[in-house]
């Protein structure tokens, strides 16, 4: 039996379920298309926004990969000593 998205072609998801693939903010994913680091959303009709799922599972994989090559940069720790209310003695 052949694969059913190939039968259809390119199959797409709606903001509800990218949600639920990728636990991303909407205004982190957002900024991560407009910097080119995400796959880009298009309009299906003039209210309908979508993403191509072959994209985003792609872009996941790219990114399971490049954290187990260790090559994702991570956000540096924060300096405790600087913190306004009970800073800590160090």
């Amino acid at each position: 039996m052949s694969n059913p998205t190939s039968a259809l072609g390119k199959r797409t998801i709606r903001r509800r379920q990218l949600r639920e693939i990728v636990p991303l903010a909407d205004t982190t994913i957002y900024d991560m298309e407009q910097r080119g680091e995400f796959p880009q959303r298009f309009y299906l009709t003039a209210r309908t926004v979508v993403w191509d799922l072959a994209e985003v599972e792609a872009w996941l994989d790219e990114r399971r990969q490049a954290s187990r090559a260790k090559t994702v940069n991570r956000a540096p720790s924060p300096d405790v000593t600087l913190r306004k209310s009970r800073p800590i003695k160090g």
